[in-house]
């Protein structure tokens, strides 16, 4: 039987982004996961083997060096025959390591790219990191048409170079499980203490700097004073913007202000909203966009590469420029004030998710793919 390996940073992200294709995986190969232990009961429902290797999303070069060694003793001792790796630093890691230990068959996926909006030094070495992972791997996806196109005006992939599956996303969304939920609504809005009839605006992420989170803070304080009936609601962990610098910006609607710090279930929290927000300065994608489209809900969300694969500008959300947070705060007032619209474009969206980016196409498509390279 062949062997195949995934590699990512946190088990979140295996979950949220290849557990479909894990699952069919399984049926066909032997599979196994490697990624950091904390929060690796989310896994438990993947029919793959886990093993745990501490890898840290931030660059930590002496710890790096320990993984990377760590990697080239567990693959030789596996002889997979195909390594799939997603996020930075691991692809970097898991490709150089596959590479080295002569696994036949080396996918990395590119989700985004962390120096997109970097300067200087910062942006040369981690561009060169990626270099690497293309020339150490065999195959190379990227999770959206216009985020290809960048890596080949960044010189990262030549024309030619590089796959997208459909018309993008590493794995779709399940229609059956992110979908209108009225029911999930109101045991949500309980919870959370959240009126009934109230506009929930919705983040889903981590909570940092490229994601916005600072222009999202603004621009609903902006829109608080204006319209009472509104709230924020934040899911997602605290990375290098703490929630209470949030709540700070938010002061004077700090009662319009709810946040969850992590949650399995993102669909329950798309199924509470009326408008998802993503005002992100980089994304490969925007994943959480297609699932909250499936929900049934518009997104207001940056005019950037990945994001303008997602939504569809005027008919699923609207976009606006990243950073400009009286675009943003326009945006968000236009379908919190106009219900019809906000209605009309959720289920459209819902429409177009399904029809572009539900995950029985993708993970088939994916299948395929490893049946061709693996015979």
């Amino acid at each position: 039987m062949k062997n195949l390996c995934f590699v990512a940073t946190v088990p979140a992200v295996v979950r949220s982004f290849l557990k479909e294709h894990i699952r069919a995986s399984a049926k066909e190969w032997g599979v196994k996961i490697i990624t950091n232990p904390a929060g690796a009961e989310l896994l438990n429902a993947l029919d793959a083997q886990f093993i745990p290797l501490a890898i840290e999303r931030k660059i930590t070069p002496w710890h790096d060096l320990l993984v990377l060694t760590q990697l080239v003793i567990l693959f030789r001792r596996e002889h997979f025959d195909l390594v799939h790796s997603i996020m930075p630093k691991t692809g970097l890691l898991a490709m150089l390591a596959a590479w080295m230990t002569g696994v036949p068959v080396r996918m990395h996926t590119f989700t985004g790219q962390v120096w997109s909006n970097k300067r200087g030094w910062r942006r040369s070495t981690l561009k060169m990191f990626d270099k690497l992972i293309v020339s150490f791997a065999t195959h190379v996806f990227v999770d959206s048409p216009s985020q290809h196109d960048f890596l080949v005006s960044e010189g990262i992939l030549t024309q030619g170079q590089g796959m997208v599956i459909g018309h993008g996303s590493i794995c779709g969304v399940d229609p059956a499980c992110f979908h209108p939920d009225a029911k999930m609504k109101t045991i949500v809005r309980e919870e959370l203490g959240i009126n009934q009839n109230a506009t929930v605006l919705l983040f889903l992420g981590r909570l940092n700097r490229d994601k916005g989170m600072l222009d999202l803070a603004t621009a609903f304080t902006n829109i608080s004073r204006h319209r009472s009936d509104t709230v924020l609601l934040l899911v997602g962990t605290e990375e290098d913007v703490p929630f209470t610098r949030i709540q700070k910006i938010c002061e004077a609607s700090s009662s319009q202000l709810r946040r969850v710090s992590f949650t399995p279930n993102p669909e329950h929290y798309m199924a509470a909203a009326d408008i998802f927000c993503l005002p992100s300065y980089r994304e490969g994608f925007g994943q959480v966009i297609i699932e909250a489209a499936a929900s049934g809900i518009p997104s207001v969300a940056s005019r950037i590469y990945g994001i303008t694969d997602a939504v569809e500008d005027g008919k699923t959300g609207l976009l606006f420029p990243a950073g400009d947070v009286a675009a943003l705060t326009k945006a968000l007032l236009r379908l919190i004030e106009d219900r019809a619209l906000c209605q009309k474009m959720g289920e459209v969206a819902r429409v177009r998710a399904i029809e572009l980016f539900a995950s029985e196409k993708i993970t088939r498509e994916l299948i395929d793919f490893y049946k061709e390279v693996m015979t």
